[in-house]
């Protein structure tokens, strides 16, 4: 059975255009995780993973939180949406030495026993799950009792979510009942609605900072490396994407400072102990 084919079956129909957003970046993607680095870290030192512990990350990208997670001696496993980014996890893990089990799979439906790990991440991924309160069973699922859970999320009105708010006027009407807003995991609020039923929650802000050298330079970085911004420019024509290009260098300009851009971009850090 080929890799596509797993990947469909792997995948629920409802999240397959997700899948193939969110993977168009590939290996790039990197590239944006690079510019979290700080934040990633910060709810890997949260989680604080330990040699011989089981810890699992959702919706992986490129496997960055894993890779910190198997360097602090933890067995790893990762998963993602699609086969291109869970491909460039395994190399950039290779690469690193690290063992780590990557699967293309899908938060909502984790191809995992229950209580299968000692600790659950997922930084910047979870929550842009099109069901919200079946991502956040899943987790509660697969988390032992005692088990440990982060969650790094974009703010629910910080930049990053002016950033999809630049967008939007780009993007096309979806069909249907939209899903809901990815920000309102940045709420403690909502956090404790879709957890606390089954997690201890405490809370934790942070601050991560993106400096290019200007919003061309964050364009550049975006449309090649970041999914929703590269397929969103692939789908427009040539006039509509330089009007899209124009408004998002020139949203990430307003950020600028003598040495280039310098945008601060607040998110929340969600530490669950499992009930």
């Amino acid at each position: 059975m080929n890799t596509a084919t797993l990947e469909k079956q792997a995948v629920l129909p409802h999240n397959a255009k997700a899948a193939a957003t969110w993977g168009s970046g590939g290996r790039h993607y990197d590239r944006i995780s690079h510019t979290i680095a700080d934040a990633i870290e910060h709810a890997v030192a949260r989680l604080a993973p330990k040699a011989g512990e089981r810890v699992l990350d959702v919706a992986t990208g490129t496997g960055w939180a894993a890779r910190l997670a198997a360097a602090r001696g933890a067995t790893v496993d990762g998963l993602d949406l699609h086969a291109d980014l869970i491909d460039a996890a395994k190399a950039l893990a290779a690469e690193a030495r690290l063992r780590i089990g990557f699967h293309v799979g899908d938060a909502e439906a984790l191809p995992f026993g229950d209580a299968s790990f000692d600790a659950t991440i997922s930084t910047f991924g979870v929550m842009f799950c099109s069901k919200p309160e079946a991502a956040a069973a899943e987790l509660a699922r697969v988390t032992k009792k005692g088990g440990r859970l982060a969650l790094a999320t974009w703010a629910v009105e910080g930049t990053l979510a002016g950033v999809f708010k630049t967008m939007k006027p780009y993007m096309a009407a979806p069909a249907g009942t939209p899903p809901p807003s990815p920000f309102a995991w940045g709420s403690t609020q909502r956090v404790h609605e879709l957890l606390g039923g089954a997690f201890d929650l405490h809370f934790e802000t942070g601050i991560s900072t993106l400096r290019e050298p200007s919003g061309q330079a964050v364009w550049d970085l975006f449309v090649e490396s970041y999914g929703p911004t590269k397929m969103l420019a692939a789908s427009l024509d040539a006039a509509r994407r330089k009007e899209l290009q124009r408004d998002f260098a020139a949203f990430h300009d307003g950020f600028r400072t003598e040495l280039g851009v310098a945008m601060p971009r607040e998110y929340l850090v969600t530490i669950g102990v499992r009930k």
